[in-house]
């Protein structure tokens, strides 16, 4: 028997901005709800990021540090960025944010999964790959106003790391998640 979905669809009715910034603008909205009832809602449009999750030869996942205003303390994360270049694609902007966030680089990447990062009051979609052939070679440097401090956490050193809820940061909690799944029995097994 097949199951009938709701209708949860929420019609735009009129759209104001009152925010236009360097990577994120913000707009008012009155929106119809299923019901007919009228209601507003704040959006915060974003133009997407890019995660990566390496891990070197020795087995060891790349992380880095840094200072997280909004939150006001220094966050372990795996690198990430936004999408702020026109013609590169999510997968060239990850390769591009480890390059630049830390000394490692990759060969290419595996898209690991897409997701929405705060839908319920902004759109960024957040594309998670997985690097292939990580090496410590690059050449770039983070941006100007980026204070990083590259980390190495081998598996053992994550799972206390997550034991001891020292990783807040949910790109991270998710890349993380997956690089341990991949060693249990269930998941080879399939």
């Amino acid at each position: 028997m097949k199951e009938t979905m709701m209708n949860l669809t929420e019609t735009p009715m009129a759209s104001k901005q009152v925010y236009h910034g360097t990577f994120i603008d913000v707009y008012e909205d009155q929106v119809r709800l299923p019901n007919g009832a009228e209601a507003a809602r704040v959006v915060v449009r974003h133009p997407g990021a890019a995660a990566i999750l390496a891990v070197t030869a020795n087995d060891q996942v790349v992380l880095v540090r840094q200072w997280r205003y909004p939150v006001d303390q220094a966050l372990l994360e795996i690198p990430a960025g936004k999408l702020d270049h026109r013609d590169e694609t999510p997968a060239q902007g990850a390769l591009r944010e480890l390059a630049e966030e830390t000394p490692y680089t990759a060969q290419s990447v595996e898209l690991i999964h897409t997701f929405y990062t705060v839908p319920g009051f902004g759109d960024e979609k957040m594309y998670l790959y997985l690097a292939r052939d990580v090496q410590r070679n690059s050449q770039l440097a983070a941006d100007e106003d980026e204070i990083i401090e590259p980390v190495l956490l081998s598996r053992q050193e994550v799972r206390q790391a997550l034991a001891a809820n020292q990783i807040h940061d949910a790109k991270t909690l998710v890349a993380l998640q997956y690089w341990l799944l991949q060693d249990s029995p269930a998941y080879i097994e399939g």
